[in-house]
């Protein structure tokens, strides 16, 4: 015979301060859980979909990122001339040269931190053909204009007609782009003659080009790399992002590693609320057996009433992480994430089904964990020991 499921609501209702801070813990680690999983998926999302499919990266052999590549200007110009690269409609071949610099700004708040600002040319916004001017217009050569990402924007507080300070020069804004919530909104374009100028280097950090339709992406990039004038390699660009993305596994460590240190913490909460349940309630476990119910409904009993406070704490770190997800997204327009490159990019918190999966998982365990050792001892109390306590 079991005990009934409205015996331990009551119960938990009796103890109702005591079952909603155990219940807290437990919201937490599964909110703390789903936040870190989503920053980790946002990270991903905003580096993956940066990448054209039909685009190649060419950097220095070696180089992990154009960030840490340097391209020489007689290896980008032959580069330019090669077969198999797509032309626009006037034969302007579609490689665009470019060279990253990673000066400090100054954002809303007054901290400094690093921006990634990308020296290019006109040709640059018909290769990285996710990205679109959405304000203002395209920055001239040779006159200090910037043109900026949005969330870049966002964060530094600028807008068209701004000076702004970056390297050893001032600039001034003419233009806003968007490319969709990609990685490149976090970014400052200027002229890359502008931005070698500032940053007193020749060359390029890299090339991207756009392979011709029809055109064979392998066949190019053996041509670039088997080069041997020049010491390079050519990658997709999806491939290239999704290795930068490859980063943000590390985080996944970070994640578990938080959501098992919070949620022995919670485990040892609910293992005292439960522990506490059963030593005041010792009598109310003699009369149960003596009515009949068995230890085994009496474990089952206790182990429900565990398996209760983890499910209430499951629902409310379901909400709360729900909450502060969309406060992080709307109100605060995302997250300053460090990257590998050391400037800062926003990331937009993105929930997954996984940090779902991580925020339940966690839950059953700490209601498992925390009940199991309660029920056993409420389910092995001697009967006449128990009821002598009534």
């Amino acid at each position: 015979m079991a005990v009934p499921l409205s015996y331990n609501v009551r119960n938990l209702l009796v103890r109702r301060w005591t079952s909603a801070f155990t219940a807290g813990g437990i919201a937490l680690v599964v909110a703390a859980t789903m936040l870190l999983a989503a920053l980790v998926s946002g990270l991903k999302q905003i580096l993956v979909s940066a990448g054209q499919p039909d685009n190649l990266v060419v950097m220095r052999k070696g180089s992990t990122s154009d960030g840490s590549s340097q391209v020489p200007r007689d290896a980008a110009q032959t580069i330019r001339s090669m077969t198999g690269i797509a032309r626009d409609g006037d034969g302007t071949p579609l490689a665009s040269p470019e060279l990253v610099n990673q000066p400090f700004m100054r954002n809303r708040e007054g901290g400094r931190e690093n921006v990634l600002v990308r020296g290019v040319e006109p040709v640059a916004f018909r290769v990285h053909r996710a990205v679109r001017l959405v304000a203002g217009r395209p920055f001239a050569p040779n006159l200090g204009e910037v043109v900026v990402g949005a969330d870049a924007a966002r964060r530094y507080g600028v807008g068209i007609g701004d000076r702004i300070e970056l390297g050893r020069r001032h600039w001034t804004v003419v233009g806003l782009f968007d490319s969709g919530g990609t990685a490149l909104d976090s970014e400052i374009w200027a002229d890359v003659s502008d931005v070698q100028d500032d940053t007193r280097r020749d060359g390029y950090s890299g090339v991207r080009v756009t392979v011709a339709p029809g055109g064979d992406m392998r066949d190019l990039k053996n041509r670039i790399e088997s080069d041997g004038r020049f010491t390079l390699e050519a990658k997709p660009e999806v491939t290239y992002y999704a290795e930068q993305a490859e980063t943000a596994n590390a985080l996944y460590v970070l994640v578990l590693t938080l959501a098992i240190v919070m949620g022995a913490g919670a485990t040892f909460g609910a293992l005292n609320t439960m522990y506490a349940a059963v030593a005041n309630r010792t009598p109310e476990i003699g009369t149960l057996r003596a009515l009949g119910f068995g230890r085994g409904a009496i474990l089952v009993s206790f182990l429900a009433e565990s398996l209760m406070l983890a499910l209430a704490g499951l629902v409310a770190g379901l909400v709360l992480a729900g909450v502060a997800m969309f406060a992080i997204n709307t109100l605060l327009s995302g997250v300053a994430f460090s990257m590998m490159t050391f400037t800062v990019a926003t990331v937009l918190l993105a929930p997954t089904a996984g940090g779902a999966l991580l925020g339940v998982g966690f839950a059953a365990a700490i209601g498992l964990l925390g009940g199991l050792g309660p029920a056993w001892r409420a389910a092995h109390l001697p009967v006449v020991e128990a009821l002598r306590h009534a």
